[in-house]
């Protein structure tokens, strides 16, 4: 993890990353050190959902000042998938997970009693790769997460795009349906890792357990495995030349569990998107460089921006 990592310099924060299988949670200090990393589970099928999950942080929360009382903490920072308006600190959407318009820093505020920076889980992971990671270099960027689904966070002119909590839904973005020319698709429905693994399985009636696999059934000569791999990379290399002549984009972030294919999916996909762009400038593709944390590291960036913005202390 780069030391130098441009962040707001505080105490520790606790951090929350809620995921659809799991709870990622831990302290990070000022140096980006995470103290007492876990996962819990993540509720699921809970009446109530987001009070589910505000009940697990609760819970973690006191177990974080109990065993660390060396390393007190005076924000929590958590960030959630689905839909989400920062501002008003609602839970939009989550098809995933099933809340729908829940008041998750308000709550959590009442929960937790203490001061809470609340966000979306892949904006969170965008904000600290564009701050301290593959993209700190760049005023213009997107940082892609490309796993079962596909989102991404946009960055113009050195501050990213929020549209209400729309901007950055590169997944529902419409390309060439690769089975049929003369009709559109979703693009993770295509380009993500999950749905290389669908269509594969799908079209070979041989079950795979996910994207890696099939990259490696082309590697060995499979022609449906490759097949599938290069509509991948022709689906992923279509949004992105958009985004490059819409919003003059300088790099490109691949994050995600597709990521981990490395030169395999980035040489394919430098190569796509040349290949679709008219004007002479071309972006840098390259791979995350925070992994996994990437998104608790970004919960705890907001933490930090809330405290700093706030340095006497919060009503």
């Amino acid at each position: 993890m780069p030391p130098d990592m441009a962040w707001p310099a505080v105490g520790p924060v606790l951090a929350f990353d809620v995921g659809g299988t799991d709870i990622k949670s831990g302290i990070v200090l000022a140096g980006n050190e995470i103290i007492g990393l876990k996962r819990s589970p993540t509720p699921r099928s809970a009446p109530d959902p987001g009070e589910a999950i505000l009940a697990v942080i609760a819970h973690l929360t006191t177990r974080y000042r109990t065993a660390y009382p060396e390393l007190p903490f005076d924000a929590v920072g958590f960030v959630v998938p689905g839909l989400v308006d920062e501002t008003a600190g609602i839970g939009i959407l989550s098809s995933n997970l099933g809340w729908r318009d829940f008041p998750f820093a308000a709550r959590a505020r009442a929960l937790l009693d203490t001061h809470v920076a609340f966000g979306h889980d892949v904006a969170a992971a965008g904000e600290a790769e564009f701050r301290g990671g593959a993209a700190m270099d760049s005023d213009d960027a997107i940082v892609m997460v490309n796993g079962t689904g596909i989102a991404a966070a946009v960055f113009c002119d050195g501050r990213r795009i929020k549209g209400g909590g729309y901007a950055g839904e590169l997944g529902h973005a419409v390309v060439p349906d690769p089975d049929d020319p003369l009709r559109t698709v979703m693009l993770e429905s295509v380009g993500s890792a999950g749905a290389i693994a669908a269509r594969y399985s799908a079209a070979s009636g041989q079950a795979v357990a996910g994207s890696r696999d099939v990259l490696h059934l082309a590697s060995t000569g499979d022609k449906v495995a490759q097949r599938v791999w290069d509509q991948a990379i022709d689906a992923l290399a279509f949004s992105i030349a958009q985004c490059i002549c819409i919003l003059g984009t300088e790099t490109v972030v691949m994050g995600g569990g597709i990521s981990g294919a490395g030169e395999s999916l980035l040489a394919p996909l430098r190569r796509a998107v040349d290949g679709r762009l008219t004007l002479p400038k071309r972006p840098r593709i390259v791979p995350a460089l925070l992994g996994e944390n990437a998104g608790l590291l970004g919960a705890a960036l907001k933490a930090r921006q809330l405290l700093n913005q706030h340095p006497g202390g919060l009503e």
